[in-house]
């Protein structure tokens, strides 16, 4: 698992196929390949059914109303998007064999149950289920890894589904700020909480990411992201109920380029010169005999200048320098050395 290595080291990048694909398995195997070579650490899918969702009741609080599900009810919207478990264990070893790490959401016990005995290295929480604690102490319970996303939620909800993992003994717990609209708009996403959720919460903080580009994952990983979350499909016009706010592979792979650049621009806090920057020092400046000099003579602002290259002591001693005396002649270019000034 490549969890806390790339975390440690950079940022983890998660693939999110959930319902892009389409409801045929050889959708998903080249999903699964695809963001593999687009460089993802991870490709993750959902566990669920209808069935361990919702119910499938008509009435209206059951209809979804406007956005992407619009006429849908629940039931029938995680019809079309679940991924069947018959699939599960071949995606979990195509994932082992493109070199990616496999995870999945589960939504229910039944969930958790069916991807222990696929020997799951750890556990997505998705947004909606964050207030779900009897689910989050079962699945921390089995004493895994835990990323939880954090859309819609409150500090008090955070805190207390960390609570819920830390009560059975789980530690290894990553926050993902999230922000629950598809897709999600600029001016809603809030990435600076980043940084707060890191301090406050103490524990790794990524982004869970629906709005369109790559531009939030950057901004994300350079307020310290350690995980990026981002819908991914073969093509957006592969009708699905994730289509619209997914990325194409070729953009993922430029989404993946650019959060590993940002991590690389991000750098550390450090006042030290790089080697690169050791060998552009020559081109400081300096103070130097602009017109000769003679044994004797006064330096004034008319024969000594600051100039580059560096080659002479410091232009923060022109002050100093001037009206004193100099100890030899100087040629027209030659640089005042310490030790050469009255």
């Amino acid at each position: 698992m490549k969890l806390y290595e790339k975390m440690n080291s950079g940022v983890y990048v998660i693939a999110e196929m959930s319902a892009n694909h389409a409801g045929k398995i050889e959708n998903a195997f080249k999903i699964i390949e695809e963001a593999a070579k687009a460089g993802a650490d991870c490709v993750k899918i959902q566990t669920y059914t209808a069935d361990t969702l919702t119910i499938d009741c008509r009435e209206e609080p059951y209809q979804i109303k406007g956005g992407l599900w619009d006429g849908y009810n629940y039931y029938q919207l995680y019809q079309a998007a679940y991924t069947p478990w018959e699939w599960q264990q071949a995606l979990r070893d195509k994932c082992r064999e493109a070199g990616v790490d496999f995870l999945s959401t589960p939504f229910d016990r039944t969930a958790v149950d069916f991807l222990e005995d696929l020997d799951v290295e750890f556990y997505k929480i998705a947004s909606f289920e964050l207030v779900d604690i009897p689910l989050i102490e079962y699945t921390a319970s089995k004493g895994k890894p835990m990323i939880m996303s954090c859309g819609m939620a409150s500090e008090e909800e955070i805190r207390e589904a960390l609570e819920a993992c830390r009560r059975q003994g789980n530690e290894q717990v990553v926050l993902l700020k999230c922000c629950s609209q598809y897709p999600a708009q600029y001016e809603d996403m809030n990435v600076a909480t980043i940084a707060d959720m890191k301090e406050r919460f103490g524990v790794p903080v990524g982004l869970s990411d629906h709005s369109m580009g790559s531009l939030a994952d950057v901004v994300a990983v350079s307020l310290g992201a350690q995980v990026i979350e981002k819908h991914v499909c073969l093509d957006r016009t592969i009708d699905n109920p994730d289509a619209a706010f997914s990325m194409e592979i070729g953009e993922f792979a430029q989404m993946v380029q650019d959060v590993r650049n940002a991590c690389v621009i991000k750098g550390k806090a450090t006042y030290e010169l790089t080697e690169h920057e050791k060998s552009s020092l020559k081109y400081r400046r300096s103070l130097v005999a602009v017109k000769p000099i003679a044994e004797g003579e006064a330096f004034t602002g008319e024969n000594v200048r600051s100039i580059r290259p560096a080659i002479g002591i410091k232009p923060k001693y022109y002050r100093t320098l001037l009206g004193r005396k100099a100890k030899k002649a100087y040629r027209f270019g030659e640089p005042i050395l310490p030790g050469e000034v009255e």
